[in-house]
């Protein structure tokens, strides 16, 4: 989604990565993030906490209906639907985050 976003085209690549890991962790209740993850992604989690946020956020607001080429791609089962996955309440996203 954020392909469609020019306030994320000066992210860096590895770091919306690792932040959509984060989120996609995060939401399914998978696990937080490991030394792992934070050694091999170069990202602690503090890191991308606003960066998690934003693409949560950015889970919540319609697309308008001249771009709607990536979420109705990535709304097909074949894609696992992701385009239409239900965002996270924020402040249940905040809690989890620093707690973690």
């Amino acid at each position: 989604i954020t392909l469609q976003e020019y306030d994320y085209a000066r992210e860096s690549p590895s770091k919306l990565a690792a932040s959509c890991l984060l989120l996609a962790l995060t939401m399914k209740s998978l696990g937080g993030w490991t030394p792992t993850l934070e050694y091999y992604s170069g990202y602690s989690a503090r890191d991308l906490h606003p960066l998690v946020k934003r693409l949560n956020f950015l889970l919540t607001y319609q697309p308008c209906d001249k771009l709607n080429a990536v979420r109705t791609k990535y709304s097909h089962r074949v894609f696992f639907e992701v385009a239409k996955v239900t965002p996270m309440d924020m402040l249940k996203l905040e809690e989890t985050l620093t707690s973690s």
